[in-house]
């Protein structure tokens, strides 16, 4: 006959055992501190889109220029300026979405402010968000102070309407020299990123131009231009993504394919762009 005093004494040392089993469960399965981000934490992005499957950790970079990525991988990054677009922007997020692939948009920071939803738009859907100064002036012929303003104030703007702050900036028109790519790197923290593949569709030469220029010039790493603010451009879009899909290519945003570098000491430096016009808002 087991008594009251017996089933305590056997009982106990369970119940103990039981509540510490749960404690030990809470406190690993309790919310860790996460450190705070430094400057070069920003340039070590832990995800990939595409065909390359998740990246590996990589040590930090420190910021520099390119035209494209030094990677075998069959990835490309599909970039966009002078947005956001109040009709054409809203277009090509649907497309993107509906393809599930996410790009990189060089926004201007008068448009983020007089659109900032689309802004965030383009953030909520995995997108990224790049510097593509505040007015779209050509930089090298600015002052110290007024290169430093169109690259604070347009920074400030992406991060006070969407939370992010970009590390990486596209100079308006590809202009580029020295002293301007040493202010955006040293002084700002900011990858300058060029292109590898310009289809010239600020001239308006057709979807199906726009499409093939894009497609027979990518390769490994390239990072390709195009605008979101031509409805030739939006309309490249589903065939253009096809196509390369079709030769086997994956999609990253510019800085996830930065970390598919397969020698990040190694950058492709980016050099001054020969096609620049005048007329035109590229």
């Amino acid at each position: 006959m087991v008594t009251g005093k017996t089933f305590m004494k056997f009982t106990t040392p369970l119940v103990a055992a039981a509540a510490m089993l749960v404690a030990a469960c809470a406190q690993e399965n309790a919310p860790r501190a996460v450190p705070a981000a430094t400057p070069a934490a920003r340039h070590q992005p832990s995800i990939s889109i595409g065909a390359s499957g998740p990246l590996e950790s990589r040590p930090a970079r420190v910021p520099s220029s390119y035209n494209s990525v030094n990677t075998s991988r069959p990835v490309v990054a599909l970039t966009f300026d002078d947005g956001p677009h109040p009709e054409f922007t809203p277009r090509l997020l649907d497309i993107l979405r509906h393809e599930g692939i996410r790009a990189t948009f060089y926004v201007i920071g008068r448009n983020v402010q007089t659109y900032p939803e689309i802004a965030r738009r383009i953030v909520a859907e995995g997108h990224e968000i790049a510097n593509h100064s505040w007015s779209h002036p050509r930089l090298t012929a600015l002052s110290a102070s007024r290169l430093k303003t169109e690259m604070t104030n347009t920074s400030d703007i992406i991060q006070k309407v969407t939370g992010r702050r970009p590390t990486n900036m596209r100079p308006p028109y590809g202009a580029i020299n020295d002293r301007v790519r040493q202010t955006i790197t040293r002084d700002h923290g900011l990858d300058v990123i060029m292109w590898s593949v310009d289809p010239l569709d600020w001239k308006r030469p057709g979807a199906e131009v726009v499409r093939r220029r894009m497609v027979e010039g990518a390769t490994p790493g390239g990072i390709l231009l195009a605008h979101d603010i031509h409805p030739g451009t939006i309309d490249a879009m589903p065939g253009t993504i096809k196509d390369l899909k079709a030769k086997g290519y994956g999609f990253a945003t510019v800085s996830q394919l930065l970390a598919l570098q397969d020698h990040p000491s190694s950058p492709r430096t980016a050099t001054p762009v020969a096609q620049e016009q005048q007329t035109v808002v590229r």
